[in-house]
């Protein structure tokens, strides 16, 4: 089989599409045809060595596949060859709170991940395909998409509330879809008036440029009558939350997932003030995938796709991803 492997050390230079022996599924385990896998920002940050710097060489990056069963170890009854499923980015959180052991079991670092042919994955690590999306698009969920959803849930997002987006990366579109599925009022900032009139057509229900409107902060507050957002999705990290926490209303909650702004300060006096729960979001449990992928079946969403690349050209799709030029989510077809 193919995969596409980072090898001796860390940078773009250093990854190549190789060819591995076929793994076989051990006891409680399966082995998944890969059709499609997507890029996640960790990946370019795990490549460049600013994510896991005691990453194990050779590593199959990717934690984001879809595909077919295509062999079940000893003990396996839930799945059999034929079952169309997504792995789950964490092998070993099935549901409640994390754990340190969930943590520890994430494809693409942890262990060997999505970007190959063939991969082998726990029986307790699957979860099924909504019928209505093609492998390409399931294949965007298992990170992004139930990260977003574990932040809108967890943040008690509904009808009524407002929802305050940053950019149109993978998490933000997801989340943007969801919140919208959910109820939700949705703002959301880009640095490009283009995205930002794709995100209007994908339902968001106000947009600005931070680029010419740098205290978006402000703006988000004027469009709450001066209260402030219910909800930040914040994946700037340092260098844009000092002003989510201003963006959000007393007593709102920001939900912290990236570190896209770089580094920057942060005013905890904000956060003690005005009562804001500031809650870290690492994916999520299988429970959650399964609870997403039931609203995604019964709304029938539909996951944004930037570009979809061939696993032979999977290195432009890391640097395509590097150019920060997507809207959605970048792709690899087996």
């Amino acid at each position: 089989m193919k995969a596409l492997v980072l090898d001796p050390a860390f940078g773009l230079d250093n990854l190549r599409v190789v060819e591995h022996p076929d793994p076989a599924p051990g006891p409680g385990q399966v082995l998944v045809r890969v059709r499609a896998a997507s890029l996640n920002y960790r990946d370019l940050l795990i490549a460049k060595g600013q994510y896991n710097p005691k990453l194990a060489f050779p590593r199959v990056l990717g934690s984001d596949a879809a595909g077919e069963v295509a062999a079940v170890g000893a003990g396996v009854t839930a799945w059999k060859p034929g079952d169309r499923v997504a792995g789950c980015f964490m092998q070993h959180w099935d549901d409640g709170p994390i754990t340190d052991a969930a943590a520890k079991s994430t494809l693409g670092s942890d262990r060997d991940g999505a970007l190959a042919e063939l991969i082998v994955l726990e029986a307790r690590g699957l979860v099924r395909l909504p019928d209505h999306l093609s492998d390409e698009e399931a294949a965007t969920l298992p990170c992004a998409a139930v990260t977003a959803w574990n932040a809108l849930t967890a943040a008690g997002v509904g009808p009524g509330g407002t929802v305050l987006l940053q950019g149109t990366g993978g998490v933000s579109i997801f989340a943007l879809q969801l919140a919208k599925a959910l109820g939700a009022r949705v703002l959301i900032t880009s640095g490009s008036d283009e995205k930002l009139a794709r995100a209007l057509a994908l339902g968001a229900d106000a947009g600005t440029n931070y680029k010419t409107n740098p205290d978006w902060e402000k703006w988000a507050r004027q469009q709450t009558g001066g209260a402030g957002v219910d909800v930040v999705i914040e994946v700037g990290g340092p260098g844009t939350l000092d002003r989510s926490l201003k963006a959000v209303k007393t007593g709102g909650h920001v939900a912290l997932i990236g570190v896209l702004a770089g580094a920057g300060t942060v005013n905890p006096l904000l956060v003690l003030m005005k009562a804001v729960r500031l809650q870290g979001v690492f994916v999520g449990s299988r429970a959650m995938f399964e609870a997403m992928n039931a609203v995604i079946g019964a709304k029938h969403l539909r996951p944004v796709i930037d570009r979809t690349f061939a696993l032979s050209d999977a290195v432009a799709a890391f640097r395509h991803l590097e150019s920060a030029a997507h809207f959605g989510k970048v792709v690899v077809k087996m």
